[in-house]
């Protein structure tokens, strides 16, 4: 969610809270007024226990108190002009305002304690959020890096795709993936290819051990039925090359310094990660020009797979020039908040995109 989405969404829920927090005052005040004009015969003093009912809805307890408080004294004057107290249904109006307001209380402070239980909740996800998926560099050399994250779950800042740039002695390292399943069960996946990658990234000589590394932390963790779609690239930059190692995951889009777009695709791709169990070839590594001016987007299918209202995915080989921005960050939010305007709203799979932008010396 962009900044300005943030803004929009937090106006709007203070509207919202500001209709509510003036809600008990509002219908204490109709039913008064209503009970004046009407007279005794109508019968709608006991409706002042909306106040505190809706109070206790939405207020603290201490302001559930306060309301409550006003509207026995609003029953009781209401009683006294209209002479209730001669008949049992002035006392009973007091009973039932006494009895809502009590419950009202009640539920104000359970809703406080379970409201505060969800902030430490969050608070430790939001951590957890921030140690998985962590910042990548801005830069890497002559490298511009910008990442942008899309989760499916409401309220969820990650999911199941996943990615990391890691500055290795064999070169700028990349990983983009895609976990079979949503929900915590494709987070914890996630952390563990990412784990695997950061630390296997400075070890592992080529892509192919790199690969092969995370294949056999998948495959411990995992049963034969999940898996993790990945590309792995190795950028030297001082050789103008990028070498990149397929398993089962989109190729790549590279869009040349004339503004040309291509896919560089693998000569035959492997299985994804986790699936080794069940044979195949192993990855094919396999080389890119990767030149100065030039961009490499990873993503994952959440972007592709996006459909219009007519069911067309989206067409990013077509969208493109949307990366020419100069800078690399709003560029690849530009092409984000492309995506969301095609889709029609959020989206109905996680979607990540990674952009390599070879600046120009």
């Amino acid at each position: 969610m962009t900044a300005p989405e943030h803004r929009d969404a937090r106006a709007g829920r203070g509207d919202a809270r500001a209709v509510l927090t003036w809600l008990p005052a509002g219908v204490m005040t109709v039913v008064a007024v209503a009970d004046v004009i009407g007279g005794p015969g109508v019968g709608l003093l006991p409706l002042v226990s909306l106040g505190p009912a809706f109070s206790g809805l939405i207020g603290t307890w201490r302001r559930t108190a306060v309301t409550g408080a006003v509207a026995l004294l609003l029953c009781l004057g209401l009683g006294v002009y209209n002479g209730l107290f001669d008949t049992r249904r002035g006392y009973t109006a007091l009973v039932s305002v006494a009895g809502v307001t009590g419950a009202g209380v009640a539920a104000a402070v359970m809703r406080g304690r379970r409201e505060a239980e969800l902030a430490s909740v969050r608070s430790v996800a939001e951590v957890a959020q921030r140690v998985l998926l962590r910042p990548v560099p801005r830069s890497a050399g002559p490298l511009g890096v910008a990442v942008s994250y899309t989760s499916a779950a409401a309220e969820a800042r990650i999911g199941g795709d996943l990615y990391e740039v890691v500055a290795s002695p064999y070169g700028v390292r990349v990983i983009v993936g895609d976990v079979q399943g949503k929900g915590l069960a494709a987070v914890e996946t996630a952390a563990l290819v990412l784990g695997s990658f950061r630390e296997a990234a400075h070890e592992e000589p080529d892509l192919v051990a790199l690969a092969a590394r995370l294949e056999r932390s998948v495959a411990r963790e995992l049963n034969a039925e999940k898996f993790v779609t990945a590309v792995l690239a190795e950028v030297h930059a001082d050789e103008e090359r990028v070498v990149l190692v397929d398993c089962g995951h989109p190729p790549p889009l590279l869009v040349r310094a004339d503004g040309t777009v291509e896919f560089p695709r693998p000569p035959a791709y492997a299985l994804p990660l986790g699936l080794g169990v069940h044979g195949g070839e192993p990855p094919l590594p396999y080389e890119v020009r990767f030149a100065p001016g030039e961009q490499l987007l990873f993503y994952t299918d959440g972007v592709t797979e996006a459909r219009d209202a007519a069911g067309t995915f989206y067409p990013l080989q077509e969208r493109a020039g949307l990366l020419k921005e100069p800078d690399a960050q709003a560029a690849l939010e530009a092409l984000r908040e492309d995506v969301v305007r095609y889709a029609g709203g959020p989206p109905h799979d996680d979607a990540a995109m990674l952009l390599l932008r070879y600046q120009r010396g």
